[in-house]
């Protein structure tokens, strides 16, 4: 099969397609043909070296497909070859064929392009657990999401808004903040122009968001502590400009809030399982009727994966970077 590999740690172009050996499925697992491969951010990281896979994974990189069922190993009971499938996977998206444990594996939407449906796991998984399990979003709460016009930004404000919360989103252009206010959130931040700790105090009567969605890190942190209503939950899930900052941490006593965070990549099939379950019970019918869907950017052919990468270090994408497999 051809394969997009990391020659080795650095810039875009260290991303060359090779052919590899196509994977066999192990007991419990399926092998997708891939039909397209969505593009992340620890992409980006694990071709730089700072985000190796964990052990058992591909090292190729791709964190989520969608596809055909091509094989089912041992054990198998849900699906059969020739099933349509999205899944999210720990590493080996950027190729024609992958394996992945089944528990993973979701149907694709009805109506949803493979494209489309490639665009889906990685983020949903993450907003799910992070927003509504880590954070606890109820409806009739605020949430602050920052990076509101990325594609786990452009997942959340839909979630959020789709489960009765208010949605405030932090952006760094007015194209961006026109996207995020489209997609249902009440106020857009260009965070360029505006202190997002008083605008968010403004769009909720000095209240104060009650989750933070925060993948920004650095001097971000404590101004979350501000942003942040009494009994707050702040949920870490990147760092950006940074994991190490001065931080007031009295704000934590005072407001009694709650700064989690996690990481899916590393996580148990069994884990992972669990929330592909609770999407299938509670969001997957909402993309059915098409009252949520993935923001599409950009779709790349799998052998040129490194402009994907380009594209995403630009900054300049709304919502998801594809690849084309087929």
């Amino acid at each position: 099969m051809t394969a997009v590999a990391i020659t080795e740690h650095g810039g875009p172009m260290v991303l060359k397609p090779e052919e590899w050996p196509v994977p066999e499925p192990a007991e419990g697992e399926i092998l997708i043909k891939v039909k397209a491969a969505g593009v992340n951010r620890p992409d980006v990281a694990q071709r730089k070296g700072a985000y190796p896979p964990p052990p058992g994974a591909s090292d190729l990189p791709g964190l989520e497909v969608a596809g055909e069922v091509a094989a089912i190993g041992e054990d198998v009971k849900r699906w059969r070859v020739g099933d349509q499938v999205a899944a999210l996977t720990p590493g080996g998206g950027y190729a024609q064929y992958c394996t992945v444990h089944e528990t993973n594996a979701l149907p694709i939407p009805h109506g949803f392009t493979f494209t489309e449906a490639a665009a889906l796991p990685e983020t949903f998984f993450t907003v799910w657990h992070n927003v509504f399990e880590r954070g606890g979003l109820k409806a009739g709460e605020t949430v602050l999401v920052h990076g509101g016009s990325s594609g786990i930004g452009t997942t959340a404000i839909q979630l959020a808004t789709a489960f009765g919360a208010t949605v405030v989103a932090t952006a760094g252009s007015s194209e961006k903040c026109a996207a995020c206010a489209e997609l249902g959130a009440a106020r857009a931040i260009n965070y360029r122009e505006e202190d997002f700790v008083l605008a968010v105090k403004e769009a909720t009567e000095g209240r104060g968001a009650d989750v933070i969605l925060d993948m920004v890190g650095g001097d971000y942190i404590d101004r979350n502590y501000d942003a942040a209503a009494m009994d707050g939950r702040i949920v870490q899930i990147s760092f950006l400009t940074g994991a190490k900052t001065k931080a007031d941490f009295s704000k934590l006593m005072v407001k009694r809030l709650t700064h989690t965070g996690s990481t899916m990549r590393p996580r148990s099939a069994a884990f992972k399982g669990r929330i592909a379950t609770e999407l299938e019970a509670h969001v997957w019918p909402l993309l059915a009727a098409r009252k949520v869907a993935p923001v599409m950017d950009m779709i790349f052919p799998l052998k040129e994966a490194w402009r994907a990468h380009e594209r995403m270090e630009e900054g300049a994408h709304i919502g998801k970077i594809v690849l084309d497999v087929a």
